[in-house]
């Protein structure tokens, strides 16, 4: 059997101690995840980003930078035939939250038939793994709220942190706030 594969790119905005998720309904299956979608062949990875924020959310990623790619085999629930999922995310800004079209509950105006969308700010603090739905997604999610668990901040930035002292694996660190 051919191996297959299929790249699929995620954002991670933050914003005021939330996260933007994505409630999506995907095959009349209700999924949780952070807002992203699949590479198209000649496409970046970073191009692939800016377009799927573009496309899906109507705003226009700004500093855009990697934070994960996988590192474990994880098989797609979506396909018919085996398939790898290998998920790469990034953090990015945008010049205007509130310019986003959000929600404020899980769901809220998806009804009937077809793949519809929504997105809103999900709280880190108090944020539970097991309300997303894609396994990488909680992964990222522990990476993302880990570090936080127990601190107040008003906003948070993410910092990679490598180094001599934490080996070769990356860590985060809360950084001083600052507004996104």
């Amino acid at each position: 059997m051919e191996p297959r594969f299929t790249i699929r790119v995620y954002g991670l905005l933050l914003h005021h101690g939330s996260v933007l998720v994505s409630d999506e309904l995907i095959k009349g299956q209700r999924i949780t995840k952070f807002p992203g979608g699949g590479l198209e062949f000649g496409e970046g990875l970073k191009d692939c980003l800016i377009r799927e924020i573009r496309e899906e959310i109507g705003v226009e990623a700004l500093d855009v930078h990697h934070f994960y790619t996988t590192d474990f085999f994880q098989q797609s629930t979506f396909h018919n035939t085996p398939m790898q999922v290998v998920s790469v995310y990034y953090t990015f800004r945008v010049a205007d939250p509130a310019a986003i079209p959000v929600v404020t509950a899980p769901f809220t105006g998806i009804n009937g038939p077809g793949d519809q969308e929504v997105f809103r700010w999900w709280r880190i603090e108090g944020g539970r793994e097991e309300d997303l739905s894609l396994p990488i997604d909680k992964v990222v999610w522990g990476m993302v709220a880990g570090p936080f668990r127990g601190m107040n901040h008003g906003c948070l930035v993410l910092k990679r942190v490598t180094g001599p002292d934490r080996g070769n694996t990356q860590g985060l660190e809360a950084g001083s706030p600052r507004r996104f």
